[in-house]
């Protein structure tokens, strides 16, 4: 992609300066290289396409080959501050298996995904056609996506998996909305965690702890060399 996204930018604001970030689905490597930029992470991707694993490595990004529906049994628990999703949810069979790996291995998730909700998307449905726009721009017969789920359907699964959503914002292009998310806003960014991860904050003092990047060694053992 050949421009810098608003949610780059969202995320990289979910992010402290050093962390250890995975990105999962990290497609040519360019939201790492953001991140390596303006936080100075250490980060590492995962891709299936031999295509983008060849445009990661001309980017200079750390990445390896993994079919994500399996599982990420190569990564230690809680070996990242942050692993991040986006917008590559919606063509995950395993939806419930990868958010339950992501909060595994890491300390917080970061998802973004299209809102099936969006009124243009209702507004094609009820004009008898299936969606295709900025953020769904495939055609029915070819598009990589298996899921179609909405900002409120991703809210009932959460609590549904006892998953804490520590920060929702919702987007319009580049505008943020506020009111009726599910029906105005046309992507959707979370930030995640697991109930017991915020239980220890409460008890010790929130994020001023240290970070899992100062309290574990420098690599997983399945890679060698972290991006930035």
């Amino acid at each position: 992609m050949s421009y810098q996204r608003y949610d780059y930018d969202v995320i990289a604001n979910w992010i402290e300066p050093g962390e250890r970030v995975l990105d999962l689905g990290c497609g040519d490597g360019s939201l790492l290289r953001h991140l390596a930029q303006v936080r100075q992470v250490r980060g590492y991707g995962v891709e299936n396409d031999p295509e983008r694993i060849v445009a990661c490595a001309r980017n200079g990004i750390n990445v390896i080959q993994i079919d994500m529906e399996q599982g990420l049994a190569g990564f230690d628990d809680g070996f990242f501050d942050h692993v991040i999703m986006s917008l590559s949810l919606q063509a995950m069979r395993n939806t419930q298996g990868i958010l339950a790996e992501m909060l595994r291995v890491g300390r917080e998730a970061v998802v973004s995904f299209p809102n099936f909700a969006y009124w243009r998307h209702r507004q094609a449905i009820l004009n008898g056609r299936m969606p295709v726009s900025k953020n769904l721009p495939y055609q029915w017969y070819d598009t990589p996506n298996v899921r179609f789920f909405t900002i409120a359907d991703f809210d009932a699964l959460c609590a549904q998996e006892g998953i804490l959503i520590r920060e929702r914002l919702a987007f319009d292009e580049d505008k943020v909305i506020v009111d009726e998310p599910n029906f105005l806003a046309s992507v959707a960014l979370y930030r995640l965690a697991r109930a017991d991860e915020a239980l220890y904050e409460a008890k010790h003092g929130g994020r001023n702890r240290l970070s899992i990047s100062q309290r574990q060694g420098d690599s997983p053992q399945s890679i060698s060399s972290p991006a930035g």
